[in-house]
């Protein structure tokens, strides 16, 4: 919602002289003119929201095609579908569709097959044509005005397909419970999700449709796998930091060695009265960012908020609350000058973890709000932030003879952070060792695939093709084992993508990156790392939006987004943007140097491309061209052609 948009309530007569009132969220009185005199009706409805993934890569690529095979899946499945499960279809969009449903079993019944006729129709189709949707449905009241319907309802049935991955359907709390037990498919809890323009969090649930949706290809031969020795070093080197994560909260073993925090309402340090909502606003933000991360326990807000305005030691909150981390903090405010004070504070000890002060200028207060708890919860959780180097810590002080299964984990995952083949063969035993003593254990079996796919990529492996199948078995297993928690999915699905890009079913990896990134939404890194497999399949812009969000809320790996970044951009031949976003990232990565010689040639820079070649010589001594063609991928073969043609002409070997 706007800020300081001005609403206005309006009453209606209904035909028995009842009053309605509309729509909680009202009206905006730009909208008063038209309704001002209207008999409005309001309806209860499983309303139904679909959108196309990818609609407007698709139509640059091709038109008319798209539009056809569009027409064609509306006329043939949508419409035909939503018609025999008795819904009615209100508004038609170019890349998607609203309908309404007065059963919520056929609702939900009437999405599922619609997703598995989708599936059907695109197994014979090429990557870069098939037409994928999101759906999500709501139970809700909806303004009825003539043949349309809007209100809150509708909009949270629209955010709901928003957060759904490519084939997927997300429903919300309401419609989970009304159908528990009436389908034959069962839902994923998804959490409470904050989506854009309403005020509480939606309960959200995930469709678990039986089978894949997909067809998988044929992995790729050994042949094709074995040069990837050296410039695939610089992948796993991005690749690595993503291991984030912490045991599960369902499982036994390790539940205890989860962090807990609880996030105190910041105190008010000026005058102004209105700061204590401000300062409040800011906890509650960061409750349930941190709410959505599979690797928290984060205390509600009706527990940690009974200590507002109440002077408290840290250590009997801590102790109160059974936290191990308590985040508290201030908000002072001087003219149009804002300074928050963040301070992470250790339950046990009283002693400062860490501490950052954050001064804004702007008469904005959601912006400047989303903005500090982004850069707070950057600075709290992944793969640097301040409570997963204290694990570290707490699990080498751990004696051998007591290691729990999380104790395994955080012990190999230090050392393949190392990138060293003694590392990484140590962090294998180590979580070979951990799944003898947890032979249940899925974490384990994913980080032991971790370890196979890293002896791949860093051209490790004497037997790649090996390694890829026992990765891949790996990770199968792991999905098989029941009661996976957030985290075990969130790392699985991540594990899942990259062992499908091995196997060479980029769109397979593309939605499982969309799974892994639903499951933790704030996750700086895992969205920036995960950006790549939309670039592989010509989903530039979702490349770079994902990018640009790792930038912004982990500053300390912007080297690294920014070289995704630009590498989406020379995919989609925008050079000269791709040239500006890489200009200062150094030659941390191989791909640097290769992808500003690409955008060199393009941009008529000859000079520029060969020193540009010449660095990246000097980093991997016999690079050519053909490794960059075993090391990149993307759906369209002509992408990396020219993009091969262009590095010869910059000066790269061709063998």
């Amino acid at each position: 919602m706007t800020p300081f948009q001005t609403f206005r309530c309006i009453h209606s007569k209904g035909p028995c002289g009842n009053t309605k009132l509309l729509n909680s969220a009202m009206v905006p009185l730009s909208g008063m003119a038209r309704l001002e005199n209207a008999i409005v009706d309001r309806k209860l409805a499983a309303i139904f929201a679909a959108d196309v993934v990818g609609y407007s890569a698709l139509m640059e690529r091709d038109e008319k095609g798209t539009y056809e095979r569009l027409k064609a899946g509306r006329e043939q499945l949508f419409e035909p579908e939503i018609a025999r499960h008795h819904g009615r279809v209100f508004k038609l969009m170019g890349d998607g569709m609203l309908a309404e449903f007065g059963s919520v079993v056929d609702a939900v019944e009437c999405a599922a097959s619609l997703q598995r006729g989708l599936a059907e129709r695109n197994a014979e189709v090429p990557d870069d044509q098939r037409i994928q949707v999101r759906i999500g449905i709501n139970l809700g009241e909806m303004i009825v005005e003539g043949d349309d319907r809007f209100g809150e309802g509708v909009n949270i049935a629209t955010r709901l397909e928003q957060l759904a991955e490519p084939g997927g359907i997300w429903v919300s709390g309401k419609v989970a419970k009304e159908v528990e037990k009436k389908l034959a498919f069962g839902f994923e809890p998804m959490g409470p999700q904050r989506v854009k323009n309403i005020a509480e969090p939606i309960q959200a649930f995930r469709a678990k449709l039986d089978g894949a949706l997909v067809k998988r290809r044929a992995p790729v031969s050994a042949r094709r796998l074995a040069p990837w020795a050296a410039a695939l070093a610089a992948i796993a080197a991005l690749a690595a930091m993503w291991f984030v994560g912490t045991t599960p909260a369902d499982a036994p073993t390790a539940s205890a060695t989860i962090p807990s925090i609880a996030v105190l309402p910041f105190d008010n340090m000026g005058g102004d009265p209105a700061l204590t909502y401000f300062g409040d606003g800011v906890a509650e933000d960061i409750i349930s960012m941190l709410a959505r991360a599979p690797d928290l326990s984060v205390i509600a807000r009706n527990s940690s908020f009974t200590y507002k305005g109440r002077a408290t030691d840290i250590r009997q909150v801590g102790k109160e609350l059974g936290v191990g981390y308590v985040l508290e903090g201030s908000v002072r405010k001087d003219a149009d000058k804002v300074r928050i004070v963040a301070q992470l504070v250790d339950a046990k000890s009283g002693e400062h973890v860490w501490a950052e002060r954050f001064d804004k200028t702007g008469t904005d207060p959601w912006a400047l709000q989303d903005e500090v708890t982004g850069k707070i919860i950057g600075a709290l959780t992944g793969e640097k932030g301040q409570l997963k180097r204290a694990q570290y810590r707490e699990a080498w002080g751990q004696d051998t003879a007591n290691l729990r299964e999380y104790d395994y984990y955080l012990r190999g995952h230090d050392l393949l952070m190392q990138l060293t083949p003694e590392g990484n063969t140590e962090a294998g035993r180590i979580w070979t060792q951990g799944l003898a003593e947890f032979p249940d254990s899925a974490l384990l079996r994913i980080k032991l695939g971790f370890y196979h796919t890293f002896e791949v990529v860093n051209g490790w492996s004497g037997a790649p093709t090996d390694d890829i199948r026992r990765a891949g078995q790996l990770v199968r297993e792991a999905f098989a084992i029941k009661g996976l928690s957030p985290l075990e999915k969130k790392l699985a699905h991540y594990l899942f993508a990259y062992v499908h890009t091995l196997e060479g079913d980029l769109q397979a990896a593309v939605q499982e990156a969309e799974l892994a990134v639903a499951l933790a939404p704030n996750d700086a890194f895992l969205r920036g790392d995960c950006s790549q497999f939309h670039t592989f399949v010509g989903n530039y812009d979702k490349a770079i939006d994902w990018a640009d969000f790792a930038i912004r809320n982990d500053p300390a790996l912007i080297a690294m987004y920014a070289m995704y970044k630009g590498w989406a951009e020379t995919a989609a031949e925008r050079y000269v943007e791709s040239r500006e976003t890489m200009k200062e990232i150094g030659d941390v990565f191989v791909n640097a140097p290769l992808l500003r010689a690409i955008n060199a040639v393009r941009l008529g820079l000859p000079d520029e491309a060969k020193a540009e070649i010449g660095k990246a010589l000097r980093m991997i001594p016999g690079f050519t061209a053909h490794r960059w063609h075993e090391i990149a991928f993307a759906s369209d073969p002509a992408i990396l052609n020219r993009q091969i043609a262009d590095l010869i002409a910059a000066g790269l070997p061709e063998k």
